[in-house]
């Protein structure tokens, strides 16, 4: 619900946020031009000399302003009977010119407060205002929710570009963004009477004038009681009328002073509402205080960026889920089927048996995991489909579920099944499917059926779980469901270079080039997803190379006994092409910075420590340990590393080896270099491993006993986004 107040209000008003925010930004400039153009005055200057002096310098003087940037306007009839205002050196009272309005200031004064249309103009700012209060306020909530608390709100942000720069977006600006907005919001209020501001009280004019002959201004007490600095506006008496007196206003109130007794007659402080409109008035605009204009106004740039990202990461998200046909509200479902998905794969098995249930009549809710509810009134059956990612870890419209379920105090309903998605090959196969069941067992839910698992998406296995689980259900339930094959683009193999042949670990450097037009676009940490012949599942691999910089797309694979793709790749040949897509994986890159960073693998978990390492800025300290089995088999980019250490892209490189006498593993050296890599670690390193399952689980507990005497662990580090693995 939030992240849709947070998605829908920006969406609406996204043009007029960002005209509210552009011409914010261009006014922000008013209060320091003013400022600049100002000619300095003493602090001891008191309204009494000034207006002396404006006298003498022009006569016919009705009215002086003072700005609160600190600008002196006298207001003077001219000889064709019409007033005119003068800018006022406040040192000498003389005349510097006539007082003009910057047209282009006054252009995006319009432009800001109205758009040129009226009333429905200042209405529709006020509009923008609320909007942005709401987006403000909202996006602070998400936040902190997607980085795990408020102690986490700085921690590094993940996921797409398009996320990353709206989390940094936001964490820079959002303060000033809102300080903006709901002053902004208020003074709109204001404009329409919906709250006070003081404006409509009136001073009543006092009884008793003393009527004598006028004194000289610089002899007035009340006027030289009140410093220049704290004058609003002074209007003179009506020239002859000796029962006329000055009207003053000052910064805390306001009040009329006798022109023959300099005192004052009357003075009303400012109202309460009167101070706060002040207040508010120069927060939202800065006049009086350049230097808070100027910082608002450069974090109102940003509001460009966040609409334009957040614009897309709606998008991204409404594309990327599929519309569920006859999804019955929540409230009055039979069952519910709750999906956990990465890439969107798993929500085309979840459309499956919601249509065919729903076919037989039953009223199924289909929805995302992470939208769980803590009760579903009508629902006696809750279906949980989802994939595990990574390590072992849930799934993106899966990662809050588990939180969520532990704050309710039993299961949102009698009884679950849960179907598990993943690679058997994988030591970690489904387990967030394993922990998923776990957790509802122990909410009190019953377990319809044992849980299910479903290996690389295979429709017969979904098919045979089907038939299962409608003789439970007694019910005709066939599921017919075909992954459809994913959008790829034909890469065709430049170059290959092969190791590892007599250690019996056959692996491959393979270079791609388009076949046809531009590359796609790939970094380092990316994965490039290849369909095997005949196959619908695509097979992942890290990227090692920039395809922008580099012109090609780089991998490096280890060739498995039976394994499809991996078989397929090795017997590749230069000229032949492969069908395959990029997949981005911002969440396994080097933080930017000059910190140092400690890379870590093991066999062909080279290639993006590799990529990492070409593109290290030369001072940045990088220290790469790597295992593999034998220097003169397969020690990988063995000479383009030792150029690397010549350049200063690589600091240290620690290799070690396990089929040679008196070697070991990369774990191994790890602790060999324990005092080093607490020294780095103690100075804000950050940590990449990439490989096998078996080294990253070796390498965690070498790191763990590594940190120990500093009280650290490989999971703090990890929370702080200091320890990222791409193990497989």
């Amino acid at each position: 619900m939030l992240r849709r107040l947070h998605s829908l209000p920006g969406l609406a008003a996204a043009l007029f946020v960002i005209l509210m925010s552009v011409t914010g930004a261009v006014l922000s400039l008013d209060p320091l031009i003013a400022q600049i153009g100002t000619p300095p005055s003493d602090a001891a200057i008191t309204t009494g000399d000034l207006a002396a002096d404006v006298v003498r310098n022009l006569p016919g003087v009705e009215r002086i302003t003072r700005s609160a940037s600190g600008a002196i306007t006298a207001y003077a009839e001219t000889d064709t009977g019409d007033v005119a205002g003068y800018a006022i050196d406040p040192a000498t009272g003389t005349v510097i010119g006539e007082a003009t309005a910057s047209p282009v200031m006054e252009f995006f004064k319009q432009l800001h407060r109205s758009m040129f249309l009226g009333t429905g103009g200042r209405a529709l700012a006020g509009i923008a205002a609320a909007a942005m209060v709401i987006l403000a306020l909202s996006g602070v909530y998400l936040l902190v929710r997607r980085l795990g608390g408020w102690r986490k709100v700085f921690a590094p942000a993940q996921g797409t570009l398009s996320q990353r720069l709206h989390v940094e977006g936001a964490r820079i600006a959002v303060a000033g963004l809102l300080l903006s907005a709901m002053t902004g919001f208020y003074m709109a209020l204001v404009t329409f009477g919906l709250v006070p501001d003081g404006s409509d009280t009136w001073l009543a004019f006092p009884d008793t004038v003393d009527g004598g002959q006028p004194a000289a201004i610089d002899s007035l007490t009340a006027l030289q009681s009140v410093p220049l600095s704290q004058m609003r506006e002074l209007v003179f008496p009506f020239a002859g009328d000796t029962e006329d007196v000055f009207t003053l206003i000052t910064a805390n109130g306001q009040g009329f002073v006798d022109q023959a007794t300099g005192q004052w007659l009357v003075f009303e402080p400012n109202s309460l509402a009167q101070s706060f409109y002040q207040a508010i008035y120069t927060l939202h605009t800065g006049q009086g205080m350049a230097w808070l204009g100027l910082v608002l106004g450069l974090l109102a740039l940003v509001t460009p960026l966040l609409a334009v990202t957040g614009t897309l990461i709606w998008y991204r998200r409404q594309r990327a889920t599929p519309r569920i046909k006859a999804n019955t509200p929540p409230a009055r479902a039979d069952m519910v089927i709750l999906v956990g998905s990465e890439g969107n794969s798993t929500w085309g098995f979840a459309a499956e048996l919601h249509a065919r249930l729903t076919a037989t009549g039953i009223k199924v809710h289909t929805a995302s995991m992470n939208a769980v509810r803590q009760h579903y009134p009508n629902a006696r059956l809750m279906f949980a489909l989802t994939s595990t990612y990574g390590d072992g870890a849930a799934p993106h419209s899966a990662n809050r579920f588990l939180a969520r379920l532990a704050d309710m105090e039993k299961s949102p309903v009698p009884a679950f099944c849960v179907l598990g998605f993943g690679d058997q090959s994988f030591p970690r196969y489904c387990a967030f499917a394993e922990a998923i069941d776990q957790a509802l067992a122990q909410k009190g839910s019953v377990r319809f059926q044992p849980l299910g698992r479903i290996d690389r998406q295979s429709a017969q296995a979904f098919a045979d779980w089907g038939r299962q689980l409608g003789d439970r259900l007694r019910l005709p339930l066939t599921l017919d469901h075909v992954p459809p094959r994913p959008r790829s683009r034909r890469l065709v193999l430049a170059e290959r270079l092969d190791y590892g042949h007599e250690v019996q670990a056959p692996t491959t450097v393979l270079r791609f080039a388009s076949s046809r037009g531009r590359l796609p676009r790939a970094m380092p940490g990316d994965l490039l997803a290849i369909l095997p012949p005949g196959s619908v599942v695509p097979r992942y691999y890290s990227v090692a190379s920039s395809s922008r910089r580099e012109g090609v797309i780089e991998i490096c694979v280890r060739k498995q006994r039976g394994g499809l793709c991996s078989e397929f790749l090795h017997a590749l040949e230069p000229g032949e092409t492969v069908e395959a897509f990029v997949k981005p994986n911002p969440a396994f890159r080097p933080a930017k910075g000059k910190k140092p960073i400690i890379l870590v693998g093991a066999g062909a978990g080279i290639a993006p420590l590799m990529g990492f390492v070409r593109g290290n800025p030369v001072g940045r300290a990088a220290h790469l340990y790597w295992g593999g089995r034998d220097p003169q088999s397969d020690f990988l980019y063995r000479d383009e590393l030792a150029q690397s250490l010549e350049e200063g892209r690589l600091t240290r490189l620690g290799a070690a080896f396990s089929r040679v006498v008196g070697g070991g593993y990369v774990q191994d050296e790890l602790r060999r270099d324990a005092d080093r890599l607490r020294r780095l670690i103690a100075d804000g390193a950050q940590i990449l491993v990439c490989g096998g399952r078996d080294m990253g689980e070796g390498v965690r507990a070498a790191f763990d006993e590594v940190l120990e005497p500093l009280a650290l662990s490989t999971s703090a580090l990890r929370a702080e986004g200091r320890y990222l693995e791409d193990v497989y």
